[in-house]
C-alpha cells in the first residue's frame, strides 16, 4: 500500500472515502470533523443527534455526499471516551476505518491523523499509529480464491493542516507502515495452507528476507541436526515425509558482520502442521493447526521489522520447523529423546511436541552468549482457557527487568501480555521415572505453567522469557475479542517484539 502524508484540509481531499473521527459522547463535532460536517450540511451532527452513532471505539458509520465533497463516501470512526484515549486507540480506530473501507470496495482513502489534534498525541506517534492501523485493518488473504472479488486498498493519505507537523508525521508513518507490513507478512505465512507452508517453505522465506533486507540466513538440515544432537526436534519430525529445518536469521545493525554487541534472540515454534501425533487431535480441532507455526512467523516478521526500522540492537531469529504427523516412523508415547543439551525427555504426550522443538532451539541459543532470549509459541490450549481467546498472551520469566520490558512493549504495541508464575511445583509435576524430564504433566489443568517449567530446563545461562501466544495467534470467526481485519492469522508477536527491540538500548 502507498501511505503518504499531505498538508491540507481533509474536506478538500479527493479519494474513494474520507475518514474523520468522533469521541464518544461528543455532541458537536470539532476540528477536521467539524470542517467535514460543514461540507456535508451538518449531516454528521444529524447522525449524532439521531443516536445512530455513539463514537464508541472502532464504531463506524458511512455518509454519502451529493455535491460539495470530492469523495463518494465519508467514514466516521469512533475514538472512544476522550479521557481514555491513547496511541493504541488511534491505531484501533485507523484499523476499523480501513477495514470498513475495504468492505465498501474503496481503493483509496484520505484520513485525519487520529489524536494529533484534540487527542493530545505527539504528531509522530499519532501518524505511526494511524499508518500501522491502516495496514493491519486493510489486510486480506485471498491468494487461493480463483474468482476473488478482491478490492485492495491501494493508497492512504494522512492529511494534516499544520505544516510544522508534517516532517514528524512522515517519519512516523514510515515506521508504522513498516511494522504493519511485517505483521501482515507473518499473517500471510500463518494463513498459508499446510501443503504449501512446510518447513522448507519457511526456510525459503527466510532466505528471501535475507536477500531483500541484508540479513544473514542459514538453514540447518537433517544431517547437521543429527551431528549436533538435536534429538528432541528430530523425534517430532521423524513421522513426516517433509524434512525438518532449523532456520537461523540474523540481523546485525550497520552490516551483516558480527558486532561487539550481544544479540537478543527470538525463538519461534515452527510446527507447520500438528495432527497431535499418536495423541491425536479431534477432527474439529485439526484444520486450525496450520497456525501452529505462529511463533515462527512472528519471529521472521520481527527480524524483518528490525531491519526495516534499522534498529541498533542485533537480533537473531531461531526457528525449529517440523510437521507433527502420524506414520509408521512417528515417535510414540513412552519414547525417550535426548535434546541438544544432553537432557533426556520421556514422551508422555505426542501432542506436546512444540516444547520439544523449542528445547533444542533454546539450548542452541546459548552459543550466541545472548543478552536475552524470548521464545514465542502457540504452545497450550490451557493458556487460552486461562486468558481467553483474544485476551492476552501468557508471559513466563524469572527475570524482572525482562518482564518489565515485555510488559511495556505490550502496552506500547497494543499486543497484550499477562505475567503468570513459574512456581517450583510445576517442575515437580514434570519429573519422569525413566528420564530427566517428561514432556507433559498429564494434567490438563497444569498445562501452561508445566510447559513453561519444561522449557526453563533448556534455557540455561541467559535471561529468558516464554510467551505462550496460543490465545492470540489465530482469530476464529465471531470471537468476542476481534483483531484488525478478517478472522484468521493475527501476526501477533511482530509488533510486540518491534516495540521491545526499538527501546532495548534505551532502557
Amino acid at each position: 500500500m502507498n501511505i503518504t502524508v499531505t498538508l491540507g484540509n481533509i474536506a478538500d481531499q479527493s479519494a474513494s472515502a474520507i475518514v474523520v473521527n468522533l469521541f464518544e459522547g461528543l455532541q458537536n463535532p470539532a476540528g477536521a470533523t467539524r470542517a467535514m460536517d460543514a461540507k456535508l450540511g451538518s449531516a454528521i451532527r444529524a447522525l449524532i443527534v439521531s443516536g445512530d452513532f455513539k463514537g464508541k471505539l472502532g464504531e463506524t458509520a458511512v455518509l454519502y455526499p451529493h455535491e460539495n465533497a470530492l469523495t463518494t463516501r465519508v467514514i466516521i470512526v469512533g475514538l472512544g471516551k476522550s479521557g481514555e484515549f491513547s496511541v493504541d486507540h488511534a491505531r484501533q480506530a485507523a484499523g476499523a476505518a480501513a477495514a470498513k473501507a475495504v468492505a465498501l470496495g474503496c481503493r483509496t482513502i484520505a484520513t485525519v491523523v487520529h489524536g494529533a489534534g484534540g487527542g493530545g498525541l505527539e504528531a509522530k506517534a499519532a501518524a505511526r499509529a494511524v499508518a500501522e492501523g491502516v495496514e493491519l485493518g486493510a489486510y486480506q488473504f485471498a491468494e487461493y480464491k480463483s474468482k476473488a472479488e478482491l478490492a485492495l486498498l491501494e493508497s492512504a493519505t494522512l492529511v494534516e493542516m499544520d505544516e510544522a507537523k508534517i516532517a514528524d508525521m512522515e517519519a512516523g508513518a514510515r515506521q508504522g507502515q513498516a511494522v504493519g507490513e511485517c505483521a501482515n507478512f507473518a499473517r500471510d505465512l500463518v494463513n498459508q495452507p499446510p501443503n504449501v507452508c512446510t518447513p522448507s517453505y519457511l526456510a525459503a522465506k527466510a532466505e528471501q528476507l535475507a536477500a531483500a533486507f541484508g540479513l544473514k540466513s542459514r538453514t540447518i538440515d537433517l544431517a547437521e541436526m543429527r551431528e549436533l544432537g538435536m534429538g528432541a526436534l528430530l523425534g517430532v519430525a521423524q513421522g513426516s515425509s517433509e524434512p525438518p529445518k532449523f532456520i537461523v536469521l540474523e540481523y546485525w545493525p550497520g552490516s551483516t558482520a558480527i558486532t561487539h554487541l550481544a544479540p537478543v534472540i527470538l525463538v519461534g515454534k515452527g510446527v507447520t502442521f500438528d495432527t497431535g501425533g499418536y495423541s491425536i487431535k479431534t477432527a474439529a480441532d485439526m484444520p486450525e493447526m496450520k497456525s501452529d507455526m505462529g511463533g515462527a512467523a512472528a519471529v521472521l516478521g520481527a527480524v524483518r521489522a528490525a531491519a526495516m526500522l534499522n534498529l541498533p540492537t542485533p537480533v537473531v531469529g531461531l526457528v525449529p520447523a517440523s510437521e507433527n504427523m502420524i506414520s509408521g516412523g512417528s515417535y510414540r508415547p513412552a519414547d525417550v529423546l535426548t535434546a541438544l543439551n544432553g537432557k533426556t525427555i520421556e514422551v508422555t504426550n505426542t501432542d506436546a511436541e512444540g516444547r520439544l522443538l523449542l528445547a533444542d532451539a533454546l539450548a542452541y541459543a546459548r552459543r550466541y552468549a545472548p543478552e536475552a532470549v524470548i521464545d514465542m509459541a502457540t504452545l497450550t490450549g490451557a493458556a487460552m482457557i486461562a486468558l481467553g481467546r483474544g485476551g492476552a498472551a501468557a508471559l513466563f520469566t524469572e527475570h524482572e527487568s525482562l518482564s518489565q520490558r515485555i510488559l511495556a512493549a505490550g502496552a506500547a504495541s497494543g499486543e497484550r501480555v499477562w505475567p503468570l508464575p513459574l512456581y517450583p511445583d510445576y517442575l515437580e509435576w514434570m519429573k519422569s521415572d525413566v528420564a530427566d524430564i517428561k514432556n507433559s504433566a498429564g494434567d490438563r489443568y497444569a498445562g501452561t505453567g508445566a510447559s513453561a517449567a519444561f522449557l526453563k530446563e533448556f534455557a540455561d545461562g541467559y535471561p529468558w522469557a516464554h510467551l505462550d501466544i496460543a490465545p492470540m495467534a489465530f482469530a476464529a470467526k465471531g470471537q468476542p475479542a476481534k483483531p484488525y481485519g478478517p478472522a484468521g492469522a493475527t501476526g501477533f508477536g511482530v509488533r510486540l517484539m518491534a516495540a521491545l527491540l526499538e527501546n532495548w538500548q534505551g532502557d
